[in-house]
């Protein structure tokens, strides 16, 4: 740019660029590389730039595989390789969310519970490590992950089930906030908490990030005549103003029988839950401006194929399935044109056991953050003598399973 344009116009055309772009002009000029690291700018122009979506999908073909793929006129045939996070590779993983371009992913390293923050186009990635030793015992904890809307700071919210032994069928749950630009964490700023009948679920086609929220598909405990039951509700956290609330489900998704039947996505930027009608169909449910009970059926997902999952939608709208006719097969990945109801677009096929599939936008953040930096200021927390937590999950710490495995696993009754 010419030195007589001012620097305040450079700026608001540069708000303007692709994210790829402005990284490649960071090598232009020092003034340049000064602006674009600059936490004002990575803050507005993520505040208020939308750059083309992606889907990030990981897979087996012999060894594991991590690609990107451009959700654009080109699509499914750009797929560029990615280099994941050194401190994933030699470890089983799960998905924490995604958010404003932003992966969180987590893993287990002895008895400590590490959480990656990782930006897929810049490269870099930072540790976190996570509360989750009390009374000298590791405890379960549930994990999610957005950015703040105001502000752009990452943050993960942990939250974690307490039983009294002088109560043993009450929960309270207990909540902590790690914010990235404080690298610590604290109590979040408002003070209510799920309620103690809800239970949550960690795989992760029960929770989605959208616009700095995260929404869990949770189970809510009813005592019923001889025993309970459970009815299915959704449990959300605003990243902005650090709150939890309750969007209750239609009755007929409400009062399913099997947790499998339901599953939560991500879709044009709204909330959907998927509801599997039979062996061969999904209806598609959209929620209207957070409303409780509030939910408008789009249309019908029709497949060939009892062992289909979908694993996500594309920025169109289009659903991306999984298909096979064992879960032990290779997969094609397709995608399902409602409207005219046919399969097209073989995304990747002669794929073996596909992992996760993540809409993502390219971003800034972490591009003034030094890479490979671990946040290691961990608030202990204080154990008091009547508490009980109720141990960790076994998936990823002992290394025996995946979660989508245990997914598959269970609704196929294997």
């Amino acid at each position: 740019m010419s030195d007589n344009i001012p620097y305040e116009m450079q700026m608001e055309i540069m708000k303007k660029l692709p994210a790829k772009s402005l990284i490649q002009f960071r090598s232009v000029c020092k003034a340049w590389k000064s602006l674009i690291d600059s936490p004002d700018f990575i803050t507005q122009y993520n505040g208020q730039h939308t750059n083309p979506q992606h889907l990030f999908l990981t897979y087996c073909d012999c060894e594991d595989k991590y690609v990107s793929i451009a959700d654009d006129h080109t699509f499914p045939h750009h797929k560029v390789p990615l280099t994941f996070p050194q401190w994933l590779l030699d470890y089983d993983y799960d998905l924490i969310g995604c958010s404003h371009g932003l992966l969180c992913l987590s893993y287990y390293e002895d008895q400590t519970r590490i959480a990656i923050i990782w930006n897929i186009l810049i490269r870099k990635a930072i540790a976190v490590l996570v509360p989750n030793v009390a009374g000298g015992e590791v405890y379960k904890n549930v994990l999610g992950f957005g950015v703040c809307r105001e502000t752009t700071d990452p943050k993960i919210v942990k939250i974690t089930p307490i039983r009294s032994q002088s109560a043993m069928e009450s929960v309270t749950w207990h909540a902590e906030v790690f914010t990235l630009s404080t690298g610590t964490w604290r109590s979040p700023y408002s003070g209510n908490l799920p309620r103690s009948s809800i239970e949550f679920d960690s795989y992760c086609d029960q929770v989605v990030t959208i616009d700095g929220s995260i929404y869990w598909l949770a189970a809510d405990r009813a005592d019923v005549d001889r025993g309970f039951r459970f009815d299915y509700t959704i449990i959300s956290f605003d990243f902005t103003r650090e709150e939890f609330k309750e969007v209750s489900l239609p009755d007929s998704l409400a009062h399913q029988r099997y947790k499998d039947i339901l599953s939560v996505l991500k879709l044009k930027e709204s909330l959907v839950v998927l509801e599997r009608v039979n062996d061969l169909g999904y209806d598609v449910w959209m929620m209207e401006d957070g409303v409780s009970k509030l939910f408008t059926k789009l249309f019908t997902i029709n497949v060939s194929t009892h062992c289909a999952k979908v694993k996500g939608f594309r920025k169109s709208g289009e659903p991306i399935i999984s298909f096979s006719f064992s879960i032990y097969d290779n997969r094609n990945k397709v995608v399902y044109e409602p409207y005219s109801k046919h399969n097209d677009n073989v995304v990747i096929d002669n794929i073996f056991a596909s992992y996760y599939l993540i809409p993502y936008m390219e971003t800034l953040l972490l591009l003034n953050q030094p890479d490979l930096t671990v946040h290691n200021q961990v608030e202990t927390l204080k154990f008091e003598d009547d508490w009980l937590l109720e141990p960790s999950f076994s998936y990823g710490f002992n290394g025996d399973s995946f979660p989508e495995d245990d997914y598959f696993m269970d609704y196929y009754g294997m």
